[in-house]
């Protein structure tokens, strides 16, 4: 489901009827209300679940479930579900190659409900944990960008969808992709900011330690005796320097860790079935889990690990462990297959070094024994 997909390589749609219906008033209506309540209780993430709910009111079907593309983790997730619990499709079994369905609605830019050979036309996965009869796709889209899918049924047998329950569910299918749309702009405009503010951070840094320290390294390298005057001079440049240097730091970093309602757990699953090839194994299984507030930093750093061991090194199997205690989280990933004339440390890891920093941890990674490389995050965490 690609964010870049062109309207110019769609075929053309018939256009929906110009007559403003009371089903569109209500469609109108109920995005607004969606919003309006994820903007005045804070639940942006139960945003899709909400709108879920609202198509099971303007239509006939009764469970609904969003899948959307998350341009941050490159991968489909199920954003909210209605009438289905949300749970039963995590994973990372949904896309585009094994869901037929969903891609032709996308081409086509139109609803479409099938009734037959629907393991055909959609992932085993869904069709075995809905067990519908009939299922109806409608198309998230939006200046030609492909932003998702909107799949539901009426959990049972009944009539085909009316004409005009397929204009709703198309012009809920605009809406929520616009509605994505305006949150990736807003996540563009905070990473401009981030970016604007380690620019400043630079130039403090430049403008004020880089010169102080080369102020007294040119002193220091005269060749000539220092009297006590020029030695106490040196001596508060430097720990100006160090002061200003301190300031600077108090910043964020880097980039800041993307929120998740995964487990560690549940991200070894998914990067098992995204490399099957690098033999990912947990190496202790009973204390494999992280605290809840570093479960994002701790996540990105398996992640980015993993991809740095599938694109630097021949790896056959990858280790991953964690531990807690004391007030300290550690997670250890392993990799054998590395070469020695290459350089196995991607800018990932160099970035995700900065994120842990940010959480107040460290972030290590070098060559082992043999073959070896270790990825190495040890953060300090408050215990319950």
């Amino acid at each position: 489901m690609r964010e870049n997909h062109r309207r110019d390589q769609m075929p053309d749609r018939t256009a929906p009827t110009s007559q403003l219906t009371p089903a569109h008033a209500d469609v109108i209506e109920i995005f607004a209300e969606v919003l309006a309540q994820s903007e005045e209780e804070g639940l942006a993430d139960d945003f899709y679940s909400r709108l879920c709910e609202g198509i099971t009111r303007c239509t006939a079907l009764r469970r609904v479930v969003i899948f959307r593309y998350d341009s941050t983790r490159r991968r489909i997730l199920a954003a909210g579900s209605y009438g289905v619990a949300l749970e039963l499709f995590h994973g990372d079994f949904f896309t585009l190659e094994s869901a037929a369905l969903a891609r032709q609605a996308l081409e086509q830019d139109r609803v479409l409900e099938i009734a037959e050979d629907l393991e055909s036309q959609l992932p085993a996965e869904y069709v075995e944990r809905l067990r519908a009869r009939t299922v109806v796709c409608s198309p998230m889209s939006a200046r030609g960008r492909w932003m998702g899918a909107i799949l539901g049924d009426r959990g049972g047998d009944g009539p085909p969808l009316t004409a005009a329950e397929r204009e709703v569910l198309w012009i809920l299918g605009k809406m929520a992709a616009l509605a994505a749309m305006a949150r990736a702009a807003t996540r563009q405009h905070e990473r401009a900011v981030a970016l604007e503010q380690r620019i400043d951070l630079a130039r403090e840094v430049h403008e004020g330690v880089v010169q102080r320290l080369f102020g007294v390294s040119l002193a220091l390298s005269g060749g000539q005796p220092f009297d006590e005057q020029t030695r106490r001079r040196c001596a508060e440049e430097v720990q100006a320097a160090l002061g200003d240097l301190r300031t600077a730091m108090q910043r964020p970093l880097g980039r800041s860790v993307a929120a998740t309602s995964t487990t560690l757990a549940e991200e070894v699953a998914r990067l098992r079935h995204e490399y099957p090839d690098l033999g990912i194994t947990i190496d202790d299984d009973a204390q494999f889990a992280a605290p809840p507030a570093l479960e994002p930093l701790a996540q990105s750093v398996l992640a980015e690990a993993i991809r740095n061991a599938h694109k630097h090194a021949h790896a056959t199997r990858v280790g991953v462990r964690s531990q807690m205690g004391d007030g300290t989280f550690v997670l250890e990933v392993t990799n054998d297959g590395v070469q020695e004339d290459g350089e196995p440390a991607g800018m990932g890891l160099r970035l995700a070094g900065f994120e842990a920093l940010q959480a107040g941890g460290l972030l290590e990674f070098g060559s082992r024994e043999g073959d070896r490389w270790q990825v190495r995050l040890v953060v300090p965490y408050e215990e319950s």
